[in-house]
């Protein structure tokens, strides 16, 4: 527990210091970047976290639906607009479903969600929800998982072409494109979550609400770890067929 409160750079610090916890570090993404993941492994990773980058937009649209200052929508607006495309300009949703062709699944595929596994569904529908429910301060303050983002992406990016010879390069555009836009949100982001947390119980409010984003990213890993590296998915001792739900509203 934080006793009192921090300065602005030492609150950022403690932020940063939450890299340890980052997915990056999961067994899973290890394997992937020393170029041990078979085709299955990394088809299945592709299609799992679109569901995520899905996602992403509903969140950033809740978050303007609860933010009263005009500033800050009219600045947030440009992540709707990164993920979705924009006339003229195609966003990261279509950028991953060509990441998909690229590890040899079709587009329909990856659309039909059929591969998205229920622990992925239920992490990535909890930081939706919270995001729903939350103050738009502390929603907007659950993206600072980007201040580790230009890492990861910078790691697919030296590792995977070569590791994974048979993947298409022109599939890499979501990733070189994300080093800039994620080093933009982060500014974005501590400069709304180090004037909103300025006390010693608020600060330790939002270093909870970063822990529990990383704790999505994670729980994601670990699905896709039991299916995927263990070949234990869901049902796995009754049928060998995806039977789980796919995306009814609950």
């Amino acid at each position: 527990m934080i006793d009192q409160a921090m300065t602005p750079s030492e609150f950022e610090a403690a932020l940063r210091a939450k890299g340890a916890y980052y997915h990056i570090h999961h067994p899973f993404h290890q394997t992937m970047y020393a170029g041990g993941a078979t085709r299955r492994q990394i088809q299945g990773w592709v299609a799992n976290r679109f569901y995520y980058q899905l996602n992403i937009p509903l969140k950033d649209a809740a978050i303007l639906a609860n933010c009263p200052d005009r500033d800050v929508r009219r600045q947030w607006l440009q992540r709707l607009l990164d993920h979705d495309g924009a006339p003229g300009s195609e966003g990261g949703i279509e950028a991953w479903l060509r990441l998909g062709e690229a590890v040899g699944l079709t587009r329909e595929q990856v659309l039909s969600q059929e591969l998205v596994l229920p622990g992925v569904r239920f992490a990535v529908d909890a930081y939706v929800n919270f995001a729903r429910r939350a103050c738009w301060q502390e929603a907007a303050s659950s993206s600072l998982t980007e201040l580790f983002a230009p890492q990861i992406h910078q790691s697919r990016l030296d590792a995977w072409p070569q590791h994974y010879p048979w993947i298409d390069p022109a599939g890499y555009q979501y990733f070189r494109t994300r080093l800039g836009q994620a080093r933009r949100d982060v500014e974005h982001g501590l400069q709304i979550t180090l004037a909103h947390y300025v006390t010693a119980a608020g600060q330790q409010r939002m270093l909870e609400i970063l822990q529990f984003k990383l704790d999505v990213l994670w729980s994601m890993l670990d699905a896709m770890s039991l299916a995927y590296e263990l070949e234990r998915p869901p049902y796995h001792t009754v049928t060998a067929a995806n039977v789980w739900h796919r995306g009814i509203a609950l």
